[in-house]
């Protein structure tokens, strides 16, 4: 291997990680420092050192930016017009008791899709405690499946932020990404969710918080048939283009529907399709008045600019690893030494989440690394499992530098060790699972 690339992509990470934990510098200006280091030890030429910035961030944001855009609207009007509270509740009222854990995991999944992990687990705690003082059970046997549920379509399943940016920077196709996010995330979130809360609920014993800040409001929630089939079109769309433009539907759909599809499905109209119905069905029809809805829609813009240019810079530390040839040097030798790639990605996102805490700057970060080792001859379904092990190292082992760590402390009511005991192991759990089902899904695809 060339000592001096190896230099570069090693000391680029260190200052990453430095910049970020010592001086608590923005991840969007460290990466983008980090960045400039790995051209610098490299031998670029300065000017084109920016000119790879610049390239980097305009091919990445692209595509992110508006889909992280639509996707941040569309979930502010489903969370003002109490949509997540409805689903919760059918779902419950049909589970009973018994299957109140399976109800929660299977809501934090559904409500994760179009709205961000902090936010849907914010509406929702209401309904755990409410659950917790009826049955007198440990808050975690009802706390867990809901975390469980959001945290893993929050990390496998696009339109969420995370999965989205990590797809653009390997250019996986989002609905490959969709199927095979579902498909791990499932029994992902049964063994970390119902499974596991079974397990420490009963070693565990915590009570509901007596104050509630509320929820509700006197307005009727939306039907759960109108949510699901909201949050359902944009889904179904993605998939149905990238099933119908797939090699399996060669010979029996004419062309020209193809085309069509590929502009209807394609992410940023059924993203469009998506906001329009949600901005007239769950806003202007329930009386919601249009400069209500602009607020909620524009102030839903702040937390994805931040996402947006993080990810941007992500792009930019990909281009500069392509640039400098690291890429391509580390790709010979990994292949050279037989490391899977799968597993190459998922360390570097669970090392880098364990070291500064922030799961979207994992999987960016992991992204970034593992995209200039892809062939030209890697497929879709490699590139969407490589994106799902990078989102299962990138959840692993939520600790004090995390956020969600004292989100669930504070709120289910947890000493720190307690945290560590569930919230800590139960993302653990849930990052072994997804990594251990997309290898064994990458042995026959």
């Amino acid at each position: 291997m060339d000592s001096t690339l190896l230099i570069a992509i090693f000391s680029g990470i260190a200052i990453l990680l430095i910049l970020i934990l010592k001086f608590r510098i923005q991840a969007f200006i460290s990466l983008l420092i980090a960045s400039i280091v790995v051209g610098i030890i490299a031998g670029m030429d300065p000017l084109s050192i920016v000119k790879t910035i610049q390239t980097g961030m305009g091919n990445t944001l692209g595509f992110v930016a508006v889909v992280v855009g639509l996707g941040a609207m569309f979930g502010a009007i489903l969370e003002h017009s109490g949509g997540a509270e409805a689903i919760a509740s059918f779902l419950l009222k049909h589970a009973g008791e018994k299957g109140a854990s399976w109800a929660l995991m299977i809501t934090g999944f559904i409500i994760a899709i179009p709205v961000f992990f902090d936010v849907a687990f914010i509406i929702l705690v209401p309904l755990i405690y409410s659950l917790q003082r009826k049955s007198k059970k440990s808050l975690l046997l009802y706390g867990m499946p809901l975390l469980a549920g959001l945290a893993i379509t929050h990390a496998f399943i696009p339109p969420t932020p995370g999965p989205v940016a990590v797809a653009d920077i390997l250019k996986a196709d989002l609905g490959w990404v969709i199927v095979f996010g579902a498909i791990v995330g499932i029994p992902t979130a049964i063994v970390s969710g119902p499974l596991f809360a079974k397990y420490i609920s009963k070693r565990i014993h915590v009570i509901a918080p007596e104050l509630v800040e509320s929820q509700s409001d006197d307005q009727p929630k939306p039907s759960v048939g109108m949510i699901a089939a909201i949050i359902g079109l944009p889904i179904i769309l993605i998939v149905l283009n990238t099933v119908l433009n797939s090699p399996m539907a060669e010979g029996w759909i004419s062309e020209a529907f193809k085309d069509w599809m590929k502009m209807i499905g394609h992410p940023f109209t059924a993203l469009i399709l998506a906001n329009l119905i949600a901005w007239y069905l769950l806003g202007v029809r329930r009386k919601t008045s249009k400069e209500k809805l602009l607020k909620i829609t524009t102030k839903s813009m702040g937390p994805a600019g931040i996402i947006i240019l993080l990810t941007g810079a992500g792009g930019v530390f990909k281009e500069m690893l392509i640039a400098t040839g690291t890429g391509d040097m580390m790709a010979n030798y990994f292949a050279e030494q037989g490391l899977s790639t799968l597993l190459f990605a998922f360390i570097v996102a669970a090392l880098v989440r364990i070291l500064q805490g922030s799961a979207t700057v994992a999987m960016i970060t992991a992204a970034g690394v593992t995209a200039p080792l892809l062939l030209g001859s890697t497929g879709d379904i490699e590139k969407a499992l490589l994106v799902i092990a990078i989102a299962s190292g990138a959840s692993i082992m939520s600790h004090v530098n995390d956020s969600g760590f004292w989100l669930v402390s504070k709120y289910l009511g947890l000493t720190e060790k307690q945290t560590f005991r569930s919230w800590t192991m139960m993302t653990t759990l849930l990052a072994i699972t997804g990594m251990t089902s997309v290898w064994i899904l990458s042995l026959f695809f």
